[in-house]
């Protein structure tokens, strides 16, 4: 009888753990799989490339920044994303945008994701501010896609 139970016991163990395990596999790999998305973005983003951009975003994202308001507050100022395409195509070819992504903080399941990148923006390769990126993304059963992006954006207290 003590055999049994502690065979039984080992077992159920073994069966706990194994499913953690490929839980947190799982939870790696979303990760890799957000992260990826949203050096997409960038990337597509840098280029000028609006059609790489739409790959990564769902059909009614969420664009704000979070702004200073004249008496020192803050505000969320949406962003028209049809405008923030257009002006990304239409971008001078000799002008240079480079947002620098300084770290990715994520977090998933197999459904959700948040992420937050702290970032450096380069105008023609001079500094121009910093601040942060919040990104929520969904996956939709083939690919991430972002929900919403919120940023911040500061010229003093960088680096």
């Amino acid at each position: 009888m003590y055999k049994l139970l502690v065979f039984s016991f080992l077992f159920i163990s073994n069966i706990i753990f194994s499913q953690k395990d490929a839980s947190m596999d799982d939870v790696s790999r979303y990760k890799k799989e957000v992260k990826q998305t949203v050096l997409e973005f960038f990337k597509g983003f840098h280029s000028g490339d609006t059609v790489k951009i739409k790959k990564t975003m769902d059909d009614n994202i969420i664009m704000q920044t979070i702004a200073e308001t004249k008496d020192g507050g803050k505000k969320a100022v949406q962003t028209d994303v049809s405008k923030f395409l257009k002006a990304i195509k239409g971008r001078p070819s000799g002008q240079r945008w480079d947002e620098r992504l300084l770290l990715f903080e994520i977090t998933a399941d197999s459904a959700i994701a948040n992420v937050w990148t702290p970032y450096e923006f380069y105008f023609n390769d001079k500094f121009s501010h910093c601040g942060v990126n919040v990104f929520q993304l969904y996956n939709d059963g083939k690919s991430w896609k972002i929900l919403t992006m919120t940023d911040t954006r500061n010229r003093e207290g960088c680096k």
